[in-house]
C-alpha cells in the first residue's frame, strides 16, 4: 500500500485588529453632510477631524466668504472599530472607507502630518494627483513631509496628498526648500533595456 502525504496550503494569519483600540478612520458622508456630520460627533463627544477652508463664492450677485471641507465628502474620526456602529447610525454617514468590506484605519502619521501642515498653512482642495515629482521639505517649518511638487503661475506648489481617500490638498512653497525623493525601484528600473 502506498503511503499518500497530505500537504495543505497554509495562508498567512491575517494581522490581528485590536478592536478596543481608538483608530482614526475615515467616514464618508453623503454630499454636502460634512459639517453636520461633524457636529453629531462632537455631541456624542467622539473625537473628529474636519478640516475646513475659506472660499470666496459668488451668490446672486453677492459676494460671501464661506467654510468649506478641505476634502468634500469626508470626515475623520478616532473611534475603536467596535463602537462603529454609533458613529455608522448617524444621519448624514454614508459608511467607513473601506477596502475589501473591511474598514480601514488611517496611519497616525497621515493625520497627524496633515494636522500639522494646516496649522502653519493655509490649504485649499485641488485634484488627487497620481502622477508627478516626489519631493520632501528640506527646510522651514514644513521640513520633512513629503508630497508631490506641482506648479502653477511660475510658484511651486506643495501636494500631500492623503492616498487612502484619494484626496489632496496644497500650499505655496520655495523650490529651493525642496528636494526630489527618488523610489529605489526608479533607480533600478533606469539600467532596463541599457544592455
Amino acid at each position: 500500500m502506498q503511503e499518500i502525504g497530505i500537504l495543505q496550503s497554509v495562508a498567512p494569519l491575517p494581522v490581528a485588529i485590536d478592536h478596543h483600540r481608538p483608530r482614526w478612520y475615515v467616514i464618508h458622508t453623503r454630499s454636502r453632510h460634512e459639517k453636520r456630520v461633524g457636529e453629531q460627533l462632537q455631541l456624542k463627544q467622539v473625537e473628529t477631524f474636519l478640516p475646513l477652508y475659506r472660499s470666496k463664492r459668488n451668490w446672486n450677485g453677492r459676494n460671501a466668504q464661506v467654510d468649506l471641507p478641505l476634502f468634500p465628502g469626508y470626515v475623520f474620526v478616532r473611534i475603536p472599530l467596535a463602537e462603529r456602529l454609533s458613529v455608522l447610525t448617524l444621519g448624514g454617514v454614508a459608511g467607513l472607507v473601506s477596502f475589501q468590506g473591511a474598514p480601514v484605519p488611517l496611519p497616525d502619521v497621515e493625520l497627524e502630518r496633515l494636522r500639522s501642515c494646516l496649522s502653519i498653512a493655509q490649504a485649499e482642495p485641488i485634484p488627487y494627483f497620481h502622477a508627478g515629482n516626489r519631493v520632501r521639505i528640506v527646510s522651514g517649518m514644513l521640513a520633512g513631509l513629503e508630497g508631490v511638487i506641482l506648479r502653477q503661475n511660475g510658484q511651486a506648489r506643495f501636494v500631500l496628498s492623503i492616498d487612502l481617500i484619494l484626496r489632496s490638498v496644497v500650499v505655496n512653497v520655495d523650490a529651493c526648500d525642496l528636494e526630489l525623493v527618488v523610489p529605489a525601484v526608479e533607480s533600478g528600473q533606469a539600467n532596463i533595456g541599457a544592455a
